[in-house]
């Protein structure tokens, strides 16, 4: 389906419930989109259903989701599935909205052969630039077409640095320069006011826009991946 219709489809059509997702701390559920131009699954958490968290905003994951495919799908790395925030017409409030793939639960970031693993560095700089607290083994999946996918991208965009990911396999390493021109591009348009700071404003605080300014920044200006640290807690728990 073309990706202007599905993102049509999430922000306006009509949302039917058919199951309840039962692994994860927050409420999460299967529905169905449709309106009189197609129909797909999709996944569902509404803001209601969010646990409180000691150190992000209530309410706030579900937006969080929406902006980690905002950023994604202006740098073209095509990691999020189209995601959209919804205020109105959604069966338990709020919430956001992901395109369903199809896939195999088991093949995740532990299944991956040593083929597939360079396709991860665009996951790990994306992780560093949304400051994603929260990647699990378990949030990197394929679809039956063999595309790598991000999901359960609620806990990112934080002021403070809360990088934390199972996803080590580039410790130190440059950041390529055809990946670094999306970066800088991003910067510019972050500071000068764009279509991309127009979205992410109705989804992060302006604190939060800032940060992720200045994280760019630093990529920028010491284009590598992170070391692990020891002193900090760095790997989600649990670890899948």
């Amino acid at each position: 389906m073309d990706h202007s219709l599905i993102m049509k489809i999430l922000h306006s059509g009509k949302v039917t419930l058919h199951g309840q997702f039962l692994h994860g701390s927050n409420y999460t559920f299967l529905a169905r989109v449709e309106n009189n131009e197609g129909c797909f699954e999709a996944v569902y958490k509404p803001a209601r259903g969010e646990q409180p968290l000691w150190d992000f905003p209530a309410n706030s994951l579900g937006k969080r989701e929406a902006a980690a495919y905002e950023v994604s799908q202006y740098l073209g790395w095509d990691l999020v599935p189209p995601t959209v925030y919804r205020m109105k017409s959604l069966p338990l409030g709020s919430g956001s909205l992901q395109l369903f793939f199809r896939h195999n639960p088991q093949l995740h970031y532990f299944s991956l052969s040593q083929s597939e693993r360079p396709k991860l560095l665009q996951v790990c700089i994306f992780d560093c630039l949304i400051n994603n607290a929260d990647r699990k083994g378990g949030h990197v999946l394929k679809d039956d077409d063999g595309h790598l996918w991000c999901i359960d991208q609620g806990l990112c965009f934080h002021e403070e640095y809360k990088l934390r990911t199972v996803i080590w396999d580039f410790a130190g390493q440059s950041i390529p320069p055809e990946l670094l021109i999306g970066i800088k591009r991003l910067e510019i348009d972050l500071a000068n006011g764009s279509v991309i700071a127009d979205n992410l404003h109705q989804l992060l605080s302006p604190a939060e826009i800032k940060a992720l300014r200045l994280r760019c920044l630093h990529l920028i200006t010491d284009p590598r991946l992170p070391v692990y640290d020891q002193s900090r807690r760095m790997v989600p728990y649990p670890p899948l």
